[in-house]
């Protein structure tokens, strides 16, 4: 095992804690160790932060930091290969989507280095010889709490727009990718133009880094991806220092078909949409809603389209359905998939995959009729591929099944009625709603949810909102 994860603290490398294995979900074998962090470190990361970012003059410079960005992406483009196989090895996933993955990271810093550019502010004369100029400033210290599933462009899609405002950060990493964080924060602090202490990373160790990083005075902004649970709990632990939240949480994304969707084109995205990283990802399809007069139809070809994807390794490129993250996660999602029966009609029982496959966490798709749309199958976020069935009978009916959970991530509506889309999209509650699509992010639109699926947004030019403060300065010119 050669692959290291190590902590970066005011521009130095720390091999400080216990060692730690990543696993490769494909396999069950370690690729790699990493070493534990704990809550001294995540203080000494802060302070370095907070010295950065008050005696340096990164905050002031803002083409510096647009070229760093611009790097950055430059080296994500030319070792696309290095990082696209670290992915698939530690995360599972398809080698398809890590490289997409990496390519959407590289457009988002490229979008976010303009943006760096052109923090205007504005300037007003209220009174004769009065003047008021409003300036955007960075908030201070970012804390970055980044997931698993997608640990490049979730980390970017925070760490680019809180650069940009000219911040300075400190990096959590999820304990099963730490290598991939640690891929990206060290070509980061390879650039010269980065002063040290302005990237900051400390691995997890359990979730004492990250309750540090939510409790301490020297943090003044955390940017998070994860549960609604977890968000919940980094929402009341940051109320008394009145830190600033981006909470980017769970979904349960509807697709709603209508009879008139093209079936022969709607069917393949729906599976698609639904086995997106094996269903581990916040906006992957979760649950289908199909007008009565064609739910007949769609399920046969749900059940034919499901039995059909190939299961295998992530870096086999015919693999349409990867393994979970873990053992642990394959075997949760297939107890649900197991116990069913209590919830509506099995039309497809998934069961951990044997043979070649037996070693990793690989689980076929599972997808149930449901009736009753309080069923936890509906109402609970499972992350794995559990897809379930309901119809409606009018576009009423659609909109109370689409809304009935308390998430608001994403949805999607399959239909050749332009007007008919406008009309139930703007109608549901969820931060992003894609027609006759699904899943498609890009760095110059904002993405976020209603209700418990989040705080904020992250993409487009409101990402900087939670990086930025704005200050009043008052002059009278005969004062």
């Amino acid at each position: 095992m050669t692959a290291v994860g190590k902590h970066l603290i005011a521009g130095e490398w720390r091999i400080d804690g216990a060692e730690a294995e990543t696993i490769d979900p494909a396999t069950g074998q370690a690729i790699g160790h990493y070493h534990l962090g704990s809550e001294a470190l995540t203080d000494q990361a802060i302070d370095a932060a907070r010295q950065a970012f008050r005696q340096t003059d990164w905050a002031q410079s803002p083409r510096k930091r647009a070229k760093v960005l611009t790097d950055l992406a430059e080296v994500l483009r030319t070792r696309e290969a290095e990082i696209v196989r670290l992915i698939v090895r530690e995360t599972g996933k398809k080698l398809m989507d890590a490289t997409f993955e990496v390519r959407t990271s590289v457009e988002e810093l490229h979008y976010y280095a303009g943006l760096a550019r052109s923090l205007y502010g504005r300037a007003l004369e209220s009174a004769p010889d009065t003047f008021s100029v409003m300036l955007r400033e960075p908030v201070g210290v970012a804390a970055i709490i980044v997931p698993w599933n997608a640990p490049v462009i979730l980390l970017v899609r925070s760490l680019a727009p809180a650069l940009a405002a000219g911040c300075a950060t400190v990096i959590k990493s999820a304990p099963q990718t730490p290598l991939c964080n640690a891929w990206v924060v060290a070509r980061l602090a390879e650039i010269a133009e980065v002063p040290p202490g302005i990237i900051n990373s400390v691995n997890e160790n359990g979730a004492e880094v990250g309750k540090r990083m939510v409790a301490s005075e020297g943090v003044d902004t955390i940017s998070f991806t994860g549960s609604s649970a977890t968000g919940k709990a980094i929402m009341a632990a940051a109320a008394p220092t009145l830190k600033r939240l981006s909470l980017e949480l769970g979904g349960k994304a509807p697709s709603i078909v209508f009879p008139d969707a093209d079936l022969d084109a709607t069917v393949p995205q729906l599976v698609r949409g639904g086995l997106l990283i094996s269903g581990q990802m916040c906006v992957a399809i979760t649950r289908i809603l199909a007008h009565r007069d064609i739910a007949d139809q769609l399920s046969e070809r749900l059940i034919a389209a499901l039995k059909a994807a190939r299961i295998g390794p992530g870096m086999d490129p015919e693999t349409q359905l990867s393994p979970l993250i873990d053992h642990a996660n394959r075997d949760r999602v297939a107890a649900l998939a197991k116990g069913a029966d209590a919830e509506g009609e099995v039309l497809l029982r998934g069961a951990p995959v044997g043979g070649a496959l037996a070693e990793g966490a690989f689980l076929s798709p599972t997808l149930v009729r449901v009736a009753d749309s309080k069923s936890s199958l509906v109402q609970e976020e499972v992350f794995g591929p559990l897809l379930t069935l309901e119809t409606f009978d009018t576009e009423e009916e659609a909109l109370a099944l689409a809304n009935a959970t308390r998430y608001g991530l994403s949805a999607s509506l399959w239909t050749r009625d332009l007007s008919r889309a406008f009309r139930i999209s703007r109608r549901i509650e969820s931060g992003t709603v894609w027609l006759n699509t699904h899943g498609k992010l890009i760095p110059e639109a904002e993405t976020g949810g209603y209700k418990q699926s989040g705080l904020g947004r992250l993409h487009g030019v409101e990402a900087l909102n939670d990086f930025l403060e704005t200050k009043h300065i008052y002059f009278e010119a005969d004062a």
